[in-house]
Protein backbone atom coordinates (compact mmCIF):
# COMPACT_ATOMS: atom_id res chain seq x y z
CA UNK A 1 0.00 0.00 0.00
CA UNK A 2 3.00 2.24 -0.28
CA UNK A 3 5.16 4.38 1.93
CA UNK A 4 3.11 5.67 4.89
CA UNK A 5 4.02 9.33 4.35
CA UNK A 6 3.02 9.15 0.69
CA UNK A 7 -0.26 7.44 1.57
CA UNK A 8 -0.96 10.09 4.21
CA UNK A 9 -0.27 12.91 1.74
CA UNK A 10 -2.46 11.33 -0.93
CA UNK A 11 -5.27 10.85 1.58
CA UNK A 12 -5.09 14.46 2.83
CA UNK A 13 -5.07 15.85 -0.73
CA UNK A 14 -8.07 13.72 -1.67
CA UNK A 15 -10.02 14.34 1.55
CA UNK A 16 -9.84 18.15 1.50
CA UNK A 17 -10.31 18.56 -2.26
CA UNK A 18 -13.39 16.30 -2.03
CA UNK A 19 -14.68 18.09 1.08
CA UNK A 20 -14.31 21.46 -0.64
CA UNK A 21 -16.07 20.37 -3.82
CA UNK A 22 -18.84 18.13 -2.41
CA UNK A 23 -18.91 16.89 1.18
CA UNK A 24 -21.41 14.12 0.42
CA UNK A 25 -18.77 12.50 -1.80
CA UNK A 26 -16.72 11.62 1.29
CA UNK A 27 -19.09 8.74 2.16
CA UNK A 28 -16.80 6.14 0.58
CA UNK A 29 -14.08 6.98 3.09
CA UNK A 30 -16.17 6.01 6.14
CA UNK A 31 -17.72 2.78 7.45
CA UNK A 32 -20.63 2.05 9.80
CA UNK A 33 -18.08 1.65 12.63
CA UNK A 34 -16.37 5.00 11.86
CA UNK A 35 -16.61 7.81 14.39
CA UNK A 36 -16.34 11.57 13.93
CA UNK A 37 -15.78 13.95 16.83
CA UNK A 38 -16.63 17.41 15.49
CA UNK A 39 -16.13 20.09 18.12
CA UNK A 40 -18.40 18.83 20.95
CA UNK A 41 -20.42 16.38 18.82
CA UNK A 42 -19.72 12.66 18.50
CA UNK A 43 -21.18 11.02 15.41
CA UNK A 44 -20.97 7.35 14.46
CA UNK A 45 -21.53 5.63 11.11
CA UNK A 46 -21.22 6.70 7.50
CA UNK A 47 -24.72 8.10 7.06
CA UNK A 48 -24.69 10.14 10.28
CA UNK A 49 -21.19 11.49 9.53
CA UNK A 50 -22.14 12.61 6.02
CA UNK A 51 -25.37 14.16 7.35
CA UNK A 52 -23.32 16.13 9.90
CA UNK A 53 -20.75 17.31 7.33
CA UNK A 54 -23.46 18.21 4.83
CA UNK A 55 -25.41 20.20 7.43
CA UNK A 56 -22.54 22.52 8.35
CA UNK A 57 -23.73 26.14 8.05
CA UNK A 58 -21.81 27.22 4.97
CA UNK A 59 -22.13 26.73 1.23
CA UNK A 60 -18.52 27.16 0.12
CA UNK A 61 -15.35 26.10 1.89
CA UNK A 62 -11.68 26.11 1.01
CA UNK A 63 -9.13 24.26 3.17
CA UNK A 64 -5.46 25.17 3.37
CA UNK A 65 -3.18 22.53 4.87
CA UNK A 66 -0.27 24.06 6.78
CA UNK A 67 1.25 20.96 8.40
CA UNK A 68 0.72 17.24 8.13
CA UNK A 69 2.27 14.38 10.07
CA UNK A 70 1.71 10.69 9.41
CA UNK A 71 2.73 7.71 11.54
CA UNK A 72 2.15 3.98 11.29
CA UNK A 73 -0.34 3.17 14.05
CA UNK A 74 -0.65 -0.60 14.36
CA UNK A 75 0.75 -3.89 13.10
CA UNK A 76 -2.09 -4.26 10.57
CA UNK A 77 -0.90 -1.20 8.61
CA UNK A 78 -3.08 1.52 10.09
CA UNK A 79 -2.04 5.16 9.88
CA UNK A 80 -2.47 8.15 12.16
CA UNK A 81 -2.62 11.46 10.27
CA UNK A 82 -2.50 14.87 11.98
CA UNK A 83 -3.37 17.98 9.97
CA UNK A 84 -3.27 21.65 10.93
CA UNK A 85 -4.44 24.41 8.67
CA UNK A 86 -7.00 27.07 7.93
CA UNK A 87 -10.30 27.24 6.12
CA UNK A 88 -12.30 29.98 4.49
CA UNK A 89 -16.07 29.64 4.46
CA UNK A 90 -18.47 31.32 2.04
CA UNK A 91 -17.19 34.81 1.24
CA UNK A 92 -15.25 35.39 4.46
CA UNK A 93 -11.69 36.67 4.23
CA UNK A 94 -10.90 35.70 7.83
CA UNK A 95 -9.48 32.16 7.97
CA UNK A 96 -10.56 29.77 10.70
CA UNK A 97 -7.67 27.69 11.99
CA UNK A 98 -8.22 23.99 12.60
CA UNK A 99 -6.64 20.74 13.70
CA UNK A 100 -7.83 17.36 12.46
CA UNK A 101 -6.69 13.82 13.24
CA UNK A 102 -7.53 10.74 11.18
CA UNK A 103 -7.07 7.08 12.10
CA UNK A 104 -6.89 5.24 8.77
CA UNK A 105 -7.27 1.47 8.61
CA UNK A 106 -6.42 -0.71 5.63
CA UNK A 107 -9.16 -2.54 3.74
CA UNK A 108 -9.03 -4.28 0.36
CA UNK A 109 -5.88 -2.53 -0.82
CA UNK A 110 -6.97 0.92 0.30
CA UNK A 111 -7.80 2.76 3.53
CA UNK A 112 -10.91 4.00 5.29
CA UNK A 113 -11.38 6.50 8.12
CA UNK A 114 -12.04 4.71 11.39
CA UNK A 115 -11.67 7.82 13.55
CA UNK A 116 -11.87 11.51 12.62
CA UNK A 117 -11.41 14.26 15.22
CA UNK A 118 -11.90 17.89 14.16
CA UNK A 119 -11.38 21.05 16.25
CA UNK A 120 -11.28 24.73 15.42
CA UNK A 121 -8.39 26.54 17.12
CA UNK A 122 -9.51 29.67 18.94
CA UNK A 123 -7.38 32.42 20.41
Amino acid sequence: MGDFKTVGQQFVNFYYSTFDSGRANLAGLYRDTSMLSFEASEIMGTQAIIEKLSSLPFQKVQHRVDTMDTQPSNSQGGLMVLVTGALLVDDSTNPLHFCQVFQLLPHDGSYYVQNDVFRLNYG
